[in-house]
């Protein structure tokens, strides 16, 4: 097993007890939400139990909530049962809930880190897929399903075997038009959707450390696409300057500097040891696209779809081998979701919008869904939202949106979605012939003004 990593570091310090091979281990901060929580609450009151923590425990709805007409009850009466569901159980046990219409409100893993409830050293869960987003703050982050959330919300803790630690490393520049989903599509690309299982992996290197906060997040969010039970990276001052302020940050100036020298000492140190090293230089990643149905088919825009490549997946994405991705036509473009919602994503694809003048194509429907309401606040009083509405983008409220099928923003048919999230399973984004092709915001912007599947180097 791994040694002196941050992540058995963190694991040490959480561990209260070790049962049968497994770790029984402190959950410092729970995250829920509306989807996954419901069935929870009623398992724990069966049994007479209440919430160990709740002042550590934090909600908010994402999932369900629609982008555009938000008011109650809301016109899908199971996403209003379920939101009902979430304030009531978080009402009675005094939960803090982030609820449409608070200032606070969007997706989980964009609302904890912006709060700075998300901190270095801790062992957060949710009951989502993509905890392992805060990963990227040097947290231990995990996913669970609701039997855990249950047993997080009674006790505090979870029972779980320690996996392995991979070092991912990568080093050097990335080029023009590479961005951090770039980076993370291209290591799934090399190691596989099941190539983490058993594994922590950690990301390092040059090209890491010269990420902002916001990247490092996109990075670690789809850590669990490429199977990882989490995936996490060392705290450095990029870390320490982001939480500087933050509501749920160490207040004061001596409890901060305090916090301060815990969090960097809780790094890999230069004798830490891994069960695994993988190495993938920076220079070596172009912008990169899903062509099939996992984000493991995938490919550099400017490579062809290999010939070895899945049949089935080639027929649901009516797509050919040996043939290019490049110049497939495009329905929809979306930004936003949980993996690309924050304010660098919408700077950052605006910013390319305005500079090269670029519309969005004839024929294609393009979203723009902050993923907090402090991130739409920040794009529109930066006047982001009206480059984006000029250019034929419509503009909407936090939440999830696009990046799965449980709110009215859904595919039609068999549209092709330029997508910004984290998943291109069959029907994810409501449509059970609908096509999504993964790829970075400033990506989508290129395909959104093409109306096919372009290269964003070309424009810049």
């Amino acid at each position: 097993m791994g040694k002196n990593t941050l992540f058995d570091k963190v694991w040490d310090l959480h561990t209260v007890r070790s049962l049968g091979g497994q770790d029984q281990i402190l959950v410092g901060t729970h995250l829920i939400h509306e989807v996954t929580s419901p069935q929870a609450f009623p398992m724990i009151e069966e049994r007479d139990l209440s919430v160990r923590f709740p002042k550590r425990t934090f909600a908010t709805v994402d999932h369900i909530v629609p982008t555009d007409v938000r008011s109650r009850p809301l016109q899908d009466p199971i996403a209003e049962t379920m939101l009902q569901h979430l304030e009531r159980n978080t009402s009675k046990h005094g939960i803090t809930l982030f609820n449409l219409g608070d200032k606070d409100q969007g997706i989980v893993h964009i609302i904890g880190p912006e709060l700075g409830i998300t901190q270095p050293g801790m062992v957060i869960a949710c009951g989502d897929s993509h905890t392992s987003t805060h990963g990227a703050f040097g947290a231990i982050a995990l996913g669970i399903g609701t039997t855990q959330i249950a047993c997080v919300l009674a006790t505090g803790c979870l029972l779980l075997e320690r996996p392995k630690v991979r070092k991912i490393q990568i080093d050097g520049t990335l080029g023009e038009g590479v961005t951090a989903k770039d980076i993370i599509l291209a290591i799934i690309n090399r190691l596989g959707v099941k190539g983490g299982i058993g594994f922590a992996y950690e990301f390092a290197g040059s090209a890491i450390e010269a990420l902002d906060m916001e990247a490092r997040m996109t990075i670690c969010n789809m850590a669990i696409e490429g199977g990882a039970q989490c995936g996490y990276i060392n705290p450095d001052m990029t870390t320490v300057s982001y939480l500087w302020g933050k509501r749920y940050s160490p207040k004061g100036g001596p409890a901060f500097l305090k916090a301060k020298h815990w969090w960097l000492s809780l790094a890999s140190g230069p004798d830490a040891e891994y069960d695994d090293i993988f190495e993938l230089p920076a220079a070596e990643i172009e912008p990169m696209m899903t062509y099939g149905i996992t984000p493991g088919q995938s490919i550099g825009v400017s490579q062809i779809i290999p010939e070895n490549a899945s049949q089935d997946a080639l027929d649901y994405m009516k797509l050919e081998a040996g043939k290019p991705l490049l110049g497939t036509k495009v329905d929809v473009a979306f930004i936003g979701s949980c993996t690309n919602g924050r304010i660098s994503d919408l700077i950052e694809a605006a910013e390319l919008i305005q500079q090269y003048g670029l519309k969005v194509a004839s024929g294609v429907t393009a979203l723009v869904v902050p993923g907090s309401e402090d991130v739409r606040r920040m794009a529109e009083q930066a006047g982001l939202n009206l480059i984006f509405i000029e250019a034929g983008w419509q503009w909407r409220e936090a939440g999830c949106s696009m990046c799965l099928a449980m709110n009215p923003d859904k595919l039609k048919g068999d549209q092709l979605c330029a997508s910004s999230s984290n998943r291109n399973f069959k029907g994810r984004q409501g449509s059970s012939t609908g096509r999504t092709v993964l790829m970075s915001p400033v990506s989508v912007v290129a395909c959104a003004a093409a109306g096919k599947i372009a290269d964003v180097r070309e424009i810049i």
